[in-house]
């Protein structure tokens, strides 16, 4: 079963229970890993590293091409990465892929991302405590670290996640056209977000390596098999191992 099509080989709906709890055997425990090795690195960087203070040179670089018109656009792009703003766009999507599949065991893909990518993150920058770049700031920053970025984070997971689910509408010029859309914002965010001063270039890096594998995991968080028969609906081996 390919990975990219793997919801549309299976569209048997599964049980709550047994949803439940692929999810916390393919997304959930994964993640545990995911966040160790994000917090790895980043203690890497507070410790050996010592901050990796070099980075500091790449933000003040931001800081002294900035423009009044660059401080406008950067802060619409930046916003793209609030939590209210991610939240919103996920829930409203969700409701949108519900609306059209009458599939509830797809339409949290989204959902559970960026519910991953969270919990990672907070947990993460909690641990790690990495102090923000040395620049001002343009925007009021939250009292989690620099590293990862969460903003990058949530924005990545949200749009890979969409990025996947678009690889299922037929028409091709609409698909192809949500796919680039998807892949720029999550860029845009990261820019934004080295412009305006919030974080480093490595908290860039690993907060869009944290969004791109909490989508991933999103994706392939529910047991999908290929012998389903006519009507969508598993046959009795494949139930017994759902």
């Amino acid at each position: 079963m390919s990975f990219l099509t793997r919801w549309d080989d299976d569209t048997s709906r599964p049980t709550f229970g047994s949803a439940l709890r692929d999810a916390a055997v393919r997304a959930v425990l994964p993640g545990v890993g995911v966040f160790a090795v994000i917090v790895a690195i980043g203690l890497v960087i507070m410790g050996p590293l010592r901050g990796f203070e070099g980075e500091n040179a790449v933000s003040r670089w931001f800081q002294d091409r900035r423009t009044p018109v660059g401080e406008s656009i950067t802060n619409v792009m930046s916003m793209i990465g609030n939590t209210e703003y991610v939240i919103a766009v996920a829930v409203l999507v969700a409701l949108v892929v519900l609306w059209r599949t009458r599939q509830w065991w797809f339409a949290v893909v989204p959902l559970l991302a960026i519910s991953l990518q969270a919990t990672i993150f907070v947990i993460a920058t909690a641990v790690v405590g990495r102090p923000r770049p040395t620049v001002e700031r343009l925007d009021p920053t939250p009292p989690t670290s620099s590293y990862p970025s969460g903003h990058v984070g949530a924005s990545t997971a949200l749009y890979v996640s969409f990025v996947l689910m678009a690889t299922r509408i037929p028409n091709l010029a609409v698909r192809r056209a949500v796919i680039a859309v998807c892949v720029l914002v999550p860029l845009a965010v990261s820019f934004a977000r080295l412009y305006r001063g919030a974080h480093h270039v490595t908290d860039i890096v690993v907060g869009l390596a944290n969004g791109i594998v909490c989508a991933a995991l999103a994706w392939g968080y529910l047991r999908r098999d290929t012998g389903t028969s006519a009507d969508g609906s598993r046959d009795r081996q494949a139930q017994s191992r759902a």
